[in-house]
């Protein structure tokens, strides 16, 4: 079975049962070592994988990483798993001794369902305090995918995951900086974009005038690239698939549909076009709000935009018929963070739950 069949059963797996593993050890069992069987490793093999490995510390004596993946009988790999309902921010420390006094390459600090990977790029033998690859199960990627099969045990080629993780590192911190800069600019920031327009002083003033400026043209710049992504995807398509009577109606009275509420509709498009082909999810627009559903039918609706009054709301379905989970926005770009929720509505009318 390839590795994307076995990730994809095992992210459907900690779906259904994450509700229902309590435990650490069970988190283990039940989301880890299935991760790592998927990666073609025999969790059985003390020859290859060694659970409680001994990673002595100075004079502690005994100290054990949960996991160590075995190469010629050395560790190659350490892994620190938690439970999966724990965040992984403040557990870094200790897999970074466990990590300093071993022979491995790589670390991974696992929930069982983000996996963050470490090397020791910066100072040898030194684990990264930043890790070079986060892959999360909830929300898996076909380039995650990609990544995690130069982790197979068939594949496993320390400088090629070294090189790629050399750029990864760079690639993930140069994204963090620019979404930092484009939701708060900072005053370099601002400064150097407005020395390009203006010969005016950078007071204080100037720089927060600019910040505004900046803040807003990226915001659309971003909207801009992603409708003319999806446009050229669309072109020779006819995108929005024939609507039911109630929505042939609703065009009759002539509702006016914002240029917000479409931002949204072409976001929601976006975040869900590696689930289902974008020409799937339409839209009707009412009196009271916007519609983003399933094949052209209300009752598989994913979303509902609450976008004429003074307080911008997002509605995703709840587990009762008619139910709506309301959450408050301010700006329409803030639907970029809702993609799990949108994935779940569109999985709920896959399985016919209408």
């Amino acid at each position: 079975m390839e590795l994307d069949i076995r990730l994809k059963q095992l992210a459907e797996r900690i779906k259904n049962l994450k509700e229902k593993i309590l435990t650490e050890e069970a988190t283990k069992h039940s989301f880890i070592m299935p991760f790592l069987s998927a990666l073609g490793y025999d969790v059985f093999d003390p020859t290859i994988i060694v659970p409680e490995f001994t990673a002595d510390i100075g004079t502690k004596k005994g100290e054990k990483v949960d996991y160590a993946i075995l190469r010629d009988g050395k560790p190659i790999i350490v892994i620190e798993a938690k439970n999966h309902t724990e965040k992984l921010d403040n557990h870094n420390n200790q897999l970074i001794r466990y990590f300093n006094v071993t022979d491995s390459k790589f670390a991974i600090l696992t929930n069982g369902i983000e996996y963050r990977f470490f090397s020791d790029m910066e100072e040898t033998n030194r684990m990264d305090k930043t890790p070079f690859l986060v892959v999360n199960l909830d929300n898996l990627r076909d380039r995650d995918i990609k990544e995690l099969e130069k982790f197979a045990r068939d594949n496993l080629d320390v400088d090629l995951i070294l090189t790629m993780a050399s750029a990864k590192k760079y690639h993930r911190e140069i994204q963090a900086v620019f979404k930092t800069e484009t939701e708060s600019p900072s005053d370099e920031f601002v400064k150097f974009f407005a020395r390009k327009l203006t010969d005016k002083m950078m007071t204080v003033a100037i720089i927060d005038e600019f910040r505004g400026y900046i803040k807003k043209s990226f915001a659309e710049v971003l909207h801009d690239m992603a409708s003319d992504k999806i446009n050229a995807l669309q072109t020779n398509l006819q995108i929005d698939l024939p609507l039911d009577d109630e929505t042939i109606q609703e065009d009759k009275n002539q509702i006016i549909t914002t240029d917000e509420e479409l931002e949204g509709y072409y976001i929601v498009k976006a975040l869900l076009g590696d689930t289902t082909d974008m020409v799937n999810i339409t839209f009707k627009d009412t009196v009271n709000y916007f519609t983003i559903m399933y094949q052209g039918k209300v009752t598989k609706w994913l979303c509902r935009l609450y976008f004429n009054g003074r307080q911008k709301v997002v509605a995703f379905p709840g587990d009762d018929k008619g139910a709506e989970i309301k959450i408050n926005i301010d700006k329409v770009e803030e639907l970029y963070g809702f993609k799990n929720q949108l994935k779940t509505a569109l999985e709920k009318r896959l399985a016919g739950k209408e």
